[in-house]
């Protein structure tokens, strides 16, 4: 009880001196509260512009693979060189028994859509409106989070059965249904009437040629549709049909590729070639980030297997992409956190300054309490408590202007902000470590003094 009493002594003295000398003491304080300040409000700014990027990495789905179809210009390039261009091996194409083998093969499979898509027109009420077509399954939709803002998502039944049935995008809705509830009613393309099911909520991404490259179609201008209601009614690449009005002489298979030779009066060579591959891409959703390369891997040499070693596909993953962006917020992080740091570091020093004056003007108050009876510690926890309160009041101060200070921002700015508890608590802790630091160097020179010279002192 004794020794709290006597150290508690040491800090009444403490705040008497700081109460004494307020203005002094509040521009002490300052470095340490626009420090705090800054810490808070950077820092905030960073975390903001980071969810919003893990909200778009959602959005583009980060434990998503794509498989999308390519030539097979290497194995193509090799038949020509060895001078067997007619006896390469017979690929289908990625097809829909590619996704089917995949849901049911690789056990990490959260969900897969197969896609086509195709660019045309929607009609409604005589209006024409130009859009595109997706044909996906109904994992499609939960793959990417597209929420609705009206009706409800197609079925499993329906596009098991390739119903004619639809869900819009937002800038459909609003061009061909402006003034009417769009659900039951029905859009034209193609010569196929479709019902509509449901309203996409406004997509805020916009998609780049990158990204769609990885995946992204959340465009409020598509119109998506059961896949087996596409390969049904409208287009399947992977059907053979012969020109109308010609007789088809010969069907030869180039590297995946199927050339019809036609003949007629006037020509005996004329090829026709044909996209063989029956979906655009298939995208498949694993359940942990962790699973993608094995999957990658077992995809690889599952699809080679199935396509008789042709290899007229490319699996490409959008997380690499994402790590990278990520990668380049955090960078941002950690430049913030540093102005910041330095901007405490500054105020810790301000802090220094000031109580290494402080010790010279008050030499004689130091000889004094030494003479009757203090000891260097007692000189020792007066200062430092002194600069440990103008610091934690300095940090309290400066966390009330950072928060303010972000909030601000937000509203004027339009910046989205996350103000964390962490960052507060660190901002906080390191103001309160700074006095103690910078503290220590003036209270420990002030113990040292010699009480007989101090009181000498002019």
């Amino acid at each position: 009880m004794f020794f709290f009493n006597r150290y508690l002594h040491d800090i009444h003295i403490a705040i008497e001196s700081i109460m004494g000398n307020k203005l002094k003491s509040m521009l002490t304080a300052l470095g340490i509260i626009f420090g705090v300040a800054a810490v808070i409000s950077m820092l905030a700014i960073g975390n903001g512009a980071q969810q919003e990027i893990l909200e778009q990495i959602k959005m583009v789905g980060v434990n998503n693979i794509v498989i999308i179809p390519t030539e097979d210009v290497a194995g193509e390039g090799a038949a020509q060189e060895s001078g067997e261009k007619e006896t390469r091996r017979y690929s289908p194409g990625l097809t829909l028994a590619d996704a089917e083998a995949i849901r049911n093969v690789l056990p990490d499979v959260e969900r897969i859509s197969p896609e086509v898509s195709v660019n045309t027109f929607v009609v409604h009420g005589g209006v024409r409106y130009p859009a595109k077509i997706l044909a996906v399954s109904t994992d499609f939709f939960h793959l990417y989070n597209l929420g609705l803002s009206d009706g409800d998502y197609f079925t499993q039944y329906q596009n098991d059965h390739g119903l004619p049935v639809c869900v819009i995008g937002h800038n459909v809705k609003t061009k061909l249904f402006n003034n009417e509830n769009p659900i039951g009613e029905y859009i034209k393309f193609g010569g196929i009437w479709l019902c509509v099911t449901g309203v996409l909520e406004k997509s805020q991404v916009t998609t780049t040629s990158t990204f769609d490259n990885a995946g992204v179609n959340m465009n409020n201008d598509n119109v998506y549709i059961p896949i087996k209601t596409m390969l049904m009614r409208y287009q399947n690449r992977a059907l053979v049909n012969t020109m109308q009005g010609q007789t088809a002489s010969s069907v030869r298979v180039s590297g995946g590729r199927i050339t019809i030779r036609q003949s007629s009066s006037s020509s005996t060579d004329e090829a026709v070639s044909s996209n063989y591959h029956q979906l655009d891409r298939i995208i498949v959703q694993v359940k942990e980030t962790e699973q993608i390369n094995s999957a990658v891997e077992v995809l690889g040499r599952m699809l080679l297997r199935r396509h008789q070693e042709v290899k007229d596909y490319e699996i490409t993953v959008p997380e690499l992409l994402l790590k990278q962006q990520q990668r380049t917020k955090d960078i941002f992080n950690i430049v913030l956190g540093a102005i910041a740091g330095i901007s405490l570091l500054v105020g810790g020093i301000g802090i220094m300054n000031i109580m290494f004056a402080s010790v010279m003007e008050r030499i004689k108050e130091i000889g004094t309490r030494l003479a009757i009876g203090a000891k260097k510690q007692d000189i020792v926890a007066q200062f430092l408590s002194e600069a440990i309160l103008i610091s934690v009041t300095g940090g309290a101060i400066g966390v009330l202007l950072g928060v303010g200070l972000s909030l601000i921002i937000e509203k004027v700015f339009d910046i989205k902000i996350l103000i964390s508890f962490f960052s507060v608590v660190i901002a906080f802790g390191v103001s309160a470590a700074v006095g103690v630091i910078f503290g220590y160097s003036p209270a420990k020179r002030a113990s040292d003094r010699d009480p007989i010279e101090s009181l000498r002192y002019e």
